[in-house]
């Protein structure tokens, strides 16, 4: 049988770190990555450039930012957003991500999965080449770097 004590300590540790779960949830806005509203996006300053230049692009009037950048299976979907609100959480928090910001391997195969989706018949009978490659500016419009050169590729160089 437990101790008096061990279960109020285990309770107020318990209770103190939901508090701060669900603290840091608001802080965040976690509910608005439920939904598909591209200024979700930008809930985090460093998206402001893509959001404002997805809203003078082509797509913007086709597609929102979870069309092209989250599989379309309901599973998927919500593993992907899992997996990458843990990401960005993590990178934003320790300041830790590459700037220009750039998409991982895993998201760029969901990306390229998009754009034969909604391109494909345009391909079809190609050699199905990475989209990105020619229109690396489709959804966003023209890139634009977002922070000092320290961060980009050389950030390990720089980190030594």
């Amino acid at each position: 049988m437990p101790q008096p004590a061990a279960v109020v300590l285990l309770a107020a540790l318990a209770g103190a770190l939901a508090g701060l779960g669900g603290a840091t949830f608001r802080y965040a806005e976690g509910l608005s990555y439920l939904s598909t509203d591209p200024r979700a996006c930008a809930n985090c300053h460093i998206m402001r450039a893509q959001l404002d230049s997805w809203q003078k692009a082509s797509h913007h009037t086709v597609a929102v930012c979870v069309d092209c950048h989250l599989p379309h299976d309901f599973v998927g979907k919500y593993l992907a957003k899992a997996r990458n609100g843990w990401n960005h959480s993590r990178a934003f928090t320790l300041q830790d991500f590459p700037e220009p910001i750039r998409i991982t391997a895993k998201n760029a195969v969901i990306l390229q999965d998009n754009c034969l989706r909604c391109h494909g018949a345009l391909v079809h009978g190609t050699s199905e080449p990475d989209c990105v490659h020619c229109h690396a500016s489709a959804g966003h419009g023209e890139t634009a770097g977002l922070g000092g050169s320290w961060r980009g590729a050389n950030h390990e160089e720089r980190a030594r």
